[in-house]
């Protein structure tokens, strides 16, 4: 019995070679859980859609798909001097945001990440005089800008974009190619246009492997059903049944992801008012579940276990049985599955 990532392998393919028509030159990220799938299956996709590039996090993320992928590796974590050196082939391509980093990485195939309105990390304006001597000692492959998702001042993502590559040409830098992340398609058709010169190359992770929603399903199986009366204690810390019903033991607890959740940034008044509700319920131990049963989802009855969950269903729902499967809505990036099945 187990956590079972199900996949409509046709339908998840026909979105990524709809993306891909859609960027031209994309490069797949394949970073943290491999999106749900696991690196091994994405490396192998990314070889199907053709890409000579993957984008991974970090050089141990390299380290570990070297052997899944032929292409090129653009590790996206910058580099810092200290850090831990790892074992990589030389198709490796080592993103920097700091001059520093640069004369860091002497012979080595380097992207440079400008400093976008992120602020996260990237070289600055200040630092372009510098940089015709730190990269005469390294391979160029290109500048980087990471753009935020939401742009709540109502600025326009190109025109940022814009501003740097006016910026770079202005410092006579090489603009031979920019890896951008989080611009529409038609964004970067509106750049490639304007630089017909620079091969514009979108780095895309989320949109690529879980744009299609419906094409994937997580199901936990049902391993034990018990009747409860009201009152009757349960569990771990012993509590009391708030009604009849039946106590659910489903496949995928926190080491499957289950109960782990992301912070969120809350727009609007009704977003924050369920988050004040959802918090005010767990006050009194009461927890929504990910699990679907009977069209509901459904509450815990405690905490999740470490490979289990136990649900209560009341008695006015069908009784589960063991061997069914309840769908469970779990976000991909934290979830870590038993196996998964191709349809």
């Amino acid at each position: 019995m187990a956590l079972t990532l199900y996949v409509d392998t046709a339908r998840w393919r026909a979105h990524h070679k709809h993306v891909q028509e859609q960027f031209p030159g994309l490069v797949p990220v394949c970073k943290g859980n491999g999106y749900g799938f696991g690196h091994e299956r994405l490396a192998e996709e990314a070889t199907r859609l053709g890409s000579d590039v993957l984008a991974v996090g970090t050089t141990y993320e390299a380290a570990r798909i070297k052997d899944w992928f032929g292409g090129d590796l653009l590790v996206l974590t910058p580099y810092r001097r200290g850090e831990e050196p790892v074992p990589l082939p030389d198709r490796v391509i080592r993103s920097v945001s700091s001059i520093d980093g640069v004369y860091g990485l002497v012979g080595a195939r380097v992207v440079i990440e400008v400093m976008s309105s992120m602020k996260r990390h990237g070289i600055s304006e200040q630092d372009l005089p510098q940089l015709h001597a730190a990269i005469e000692n390294i391979r160029l492959e290109g500048f980087a800008i990471h753009l935020p998702l939401d742009r709540t001042d109502g600025s326009d993502a190109v025109e940022e974009v814009i501003g740097w590559m006016d910026r770079l040409r202005a410092a006579r830098l090489p603009l031979h190619t920019m890896f951008v992340s989080h611009l529409k398609a038609e964004e970067l058709a509106r750049l490639q246009q304007q630089f017909p010169q620079t091969r514009f190359r979108a780095r895309i992770g989320t949109r690529l492997w879980l744009g299609d929603h419906d094409a994937t399903e997580y199901r936990g199986a049902v391993l034990d059903v018990t009747r409860v009366a009201k009152g009757d204690r349960f569990g771990y810390r012993q509590q009391k049944a708030a009604s009849d019903g039946f106590l659910v033991v489903v496949a995928g607890g926190t080491s499957h992801g289950v109960g782990l959740e992301a912070p969120k940034a809350l727009h609007g008044v009704m977003p924050r008012a369920k988050g004040v509700a959802r918090a005010g319920l767990a006050t009194v131990n009461r927890n929504l579940s990910p699990f679907v049963w009977g069209g509901k989802q459904r509450w815990f009855a405690e905490p999740p276990h470490m490979q289990v969950s136990i649900l209560f269903v009341p008695a006015d729902a069908p009784e589960p049985k063991v061997g069914e499967e309840l769908v469970a809505h779990l976000r991909h990036t934290t979830t870590q599955f038993d196996r998964i099945v191709d349809r």
